[in-house]
């Protein structure tokens, strides 16, 4: 395969402001790897980065979903990741030190030399770092999974926020079957929660949202949610109370972006014993009204989930390559990668007229 010279990327360089670059294609050793983009898909976090809630360094390429084809690999790298040229493979969003406290624990994710991709400044060498480009490079320490050849890549793509939703929803609070699962907003990795939940098979699947939601709403019902409750117009707490005939849920899943009222709703919402897990981000706000002693008399196992783990990803690449779940049902934009600013907006709603869903990014062959 040979390789251009140039790498057509789209970089971040201040708030709000995304620039095409032609930027050189890096050299590689034995231990690492380019991939050629087949597609990017676009997160809630994107945007954050993008509106400078998240402050990362700049210049930078953002995009971290990443799915495409090896292009470049030194042999050392073939051996360890069991990976050639030409395999389509997904690539995990972090990069740990394989050597601290939390790596050798099994935490890598939690890694105290952690870095993420889409973060990593043009200025750290080689600079290809984020999947809003033609190529990326791949660190040693990348973790990589393959994927079918066979998937369309905005399909194959949708690794991400569903290995999201089996390691929030199903892995850290241990989602047994016949459990009923409250999920907190109906965006893709809300969607992709019901989808996770539903494979191992929770009892009730209860899904909350804004007016606004009403066709997200549609689409997790076509996933297998039981209900949806718009909390504009309900009262989302006694609704959670009335189907679960006063005893609350069994597992309370936030993945609602920058609203607090959901957390605080959660405490009331979950059972005795049951389990709240925190993934939305809120971008350091405080949590008004927040009763600690909730907490305390119902003994609530409260957790973070930051970021998902192979296992999350391996899950949800099996279900994808299976055809069982029609997850393209959420899917609903490709944009060039020219677009990115748009493809971002649109994910924010900031565009009239316009919503996506899972949205991704297809970069110029």
């Amino acid at each position: 395969m040979t390789l251009p010279k140039k790498v057509f990327a789209m970089v971040q360089t201040a708030t709000r402001t995304l620039e095409a670059r032609d930027l050189p294609m890096p050299e590689i050793d034995e231990d690492s790897a380019l991939l050629k983009l087949e597609a990017c898909g676009i997160c809630g976090s994107d945007y954050e980065q993008f509106d400078g809630k998240l402050r990362t360094p700049m210049p930078v390429i953002p995009g971290h979903e990443p799915l495409g084809v090896i292009a470049k690999i030194g042999d050392r790298a073939v051996a360890r990741w069991g990976v050639d040229l030409g395999d389509r493979v997904a690539v995990e969003t972090m990069l740990s030190c394989r050597f601290c406290g939390p790596c050798l624990g099994g935490n890598y994710h939690l890694c105290d030399r952690r870095k993420i991709y889409s973060y990593i400044p043009l200025s750290e060498a080689p600079g290809l770092w984020g999947g809003y480009a033609q190529y990326m490079y791949l660190h040693p320490n990348s973790i990589l999974h393959k994927v079918s050849p066979e998937l369309p890549a905005e399909i194959g793509v949708m690794f991400n926020p569903l290995g999201a939703g089996f390691r929030w929803a199903v892995e850290m609070p241990n989602t047994q079957p016949g459990d009923t699962v409250v999920i907190l907003g109906p965006g893709q990795r809300g969607l992709a929660s019901v989808i996770a939940c539903r494979e191992v098979g929770a009892g009730t699947i209860i899904v909350t949202g804004l007016e606004a939601d009403a066709d997200k709403f549609l689409v997790a019902r076509e996933f297998g949610a039981d209900h949806t409750i718009d909390v504009e117009n309900e009262n989302s707490v006694e609704r959670v109370k009335a189907i679960t005939d006063g005893r609350g849920a069994d597992v309370v899943v936030d993945v609602s972006a920058y609203a607090t009222q959901p957390v605080v709703d959660a405490l009331s919402m979950v059972r005795p014993g049951g389990t709240i897990v925190l993934a939305g981000v809120k971008g350091f706000k405080t949590v008004d009204n927040f009763v600690s002693d909730l907490v305390v008399m119902k003994e609530i196992n409260i957790r973070g989930a930051m970021g998902v783990t192979s296992t999350g990803y391996k899950a949800a690449i099996r279900l994808i390559e299976s055809g069982r779940v029609p997850i393209e049902k959420m899917h609903t934009h490709n944009f060039d990668l020219q677009d990115a600013e748009l493809a971002i907006r649109t994910l924010a709603r900031e565009i009239p007229g316009d919503a996506s869903i899972h949205s991704c990014l297809i970069p110029p062959h």
